[in-house]
């Protein structure tokens, strides 16, 4: 049972001291007492301050914390510029002669700009034939997809919706460096519940998981906000309602929550949906070197790093004078095997696409390669170049 607590005011006690008369015996005058009859004096005048404090007040029932106000205002703020992507696929009825679109997987996306680009994950779009965007207020409009890159679960697609419809999403300032232990804000549409919020914080920074795209993909997010199925694609947000990355998937044994998600973060975003924009496609370097990415070579000889198959004539390895293999009198000569790159041990595809990640056309980088049957070590420095 909960008991109420009043504050306890003062009680002051005044005592008025009488003094009782022994007196002088005089004589009685004519009509009164003798002047020499004893007196009682006046009882001392005494103050007393009363505390006039109200007791405090606790907060009532519908009162909110500050907490809970800014969660509410970033769900206000954002929720329009999330949407509801829906795979669109055709079913033929060959008995009837008829044919019907029907859902075939779903997931979140966010408004990326005015012109109705929508920014979500390459699993929620693949091998779509067509795809619905829901926006907020239940409006639908149908979709094309504009390009992906897989590597990094990234999907742009675009609908064509009037400007006052389309509230694109803010980007945090790359200024701001994420750290662990901040507010996580998720939205999206698990199980294809509208709109759902859900709050976390970010449990660490840096993670590797292993893509779609055959290859890892670094630096993810990991966040204990609830993330569930149909919540892909959707933002991951700060207090500030910024976007800080793309919710992307879960670890979990059930395909439910277990309070590890991840999410792509919103620096890789911001080079890559751009670059789709643009072209269709990411752009990414290479080294003007032709590999095998299943590594069949390397497992048969045991090779820990990427052979270079053949090289590019004029390109940048041709130029820096890496080697690819050869014909000898015995079958194919080993020329170069890339074991790093800036002094980034690599030891397959992966690491080597992720250590050229993010350069830029014409800056160069340190290769460091394994020549020959020998297996002497060299560094060539490489002056990087976009792939076709």
């Amino acid at each position: 049972m909960r008991h109420r607590s009043h504050a306890r005011l003062p009680v002051v006690l005044v005592v008025a001291a009488l003094a009782a008369s022994a007196g002088c015996k005089g004589k009685p005058g004519p009509s009164g007492p003798s002047p020499d009859a004893t007196k009682v004096p006046d009882a001392p005048a005494t103050s007393a301050t009363i505390d006039t404090t109200p007791p405090p007040v606790p907060p009532s029932k519908g009162a909110l914390i500050e907490d809970e106000r800014n969660s509410i205002a970033v769900f206000r703020d954002v929720a329009p510029s999330t949407v509801f992507v829906t795979q669109q696929r055709l079913v033929v009825d060959r008995f009837w002669g008829t044919a019907v679109e029907v859902p075939a997987g779903s997931g979140s996306g966010f408004v990326w700009d005015t012109d109705g680009h929508v920014v979500t994950n390459y699993h929620v779009v693949a091998g779509a034939q067509s795809l619905v965007v829901r926006l907020q207020g239940e409006k639908t409009f149908p979709a094309k997809l504009v390009g992906v890159e897989p590597r990094k679960d990234i999907a742009v697609i675009k609908i064509d919706a009037p400007k006052d419809m389309l509230r694109p999403i803010q980007v945090a300032p790359l200024r701001e460096p994420l750290e662990v232990g901040q507010k996580a804000i998720a939205i999206g549409n698990p199980f294809g519940l509208d709109h759902t919020l859900t709050t976390g914080i970010i449990s660490a920074l840096g993670r590797q998981v292993q893509g779609v795209g055959e290859v890892t993909i670094r630096d993810m997010i990991q966040t204990d906000a609830a993330i569930n199925p149909g919540n892909s694609g959707g933002p991951l947000l700060d207090s500030s309602g910024h976007l800080i990355g793309m919710n992307t998937m879960i670890f979990s044994k059930s395909g439910s929550s277990a309070g590890i998600g991840f999410a792509v973060p919103s620096t890789t975003i911001a080079r890559i949906v751009p670059q789709i924009i643009k072209t269709g496609k990411a752009e990414t370097v290479g080294l003007g070197i032709q590999l095998d990415q299943s590594r069949r070579l390397e497992r048969r000889n045991g090779i820990r790093g990427v052979i270079i198959m053949a090289i590019v004539p004029g390109g940048p390895a041709d130029k820096a004078g890496l080697r690819g293999l050869s014909e000898g009198d015995r079958g194919l000569v080993l020329g170069d095997v890339i074991v790093g790159i800036d002094g980034t041990p690599v030891q397959d595809y992966d690491g080597l696409y992720n250590a050229l990640d993010g350069k830029k056309p014409g800056e160069k980088v340190k290769v460091d390669v394994l020549r020959g049957p020998s297996g002497e070590k060299t560094t060539v420095e490489v002056a990087v170049e976009l792939l076709g």
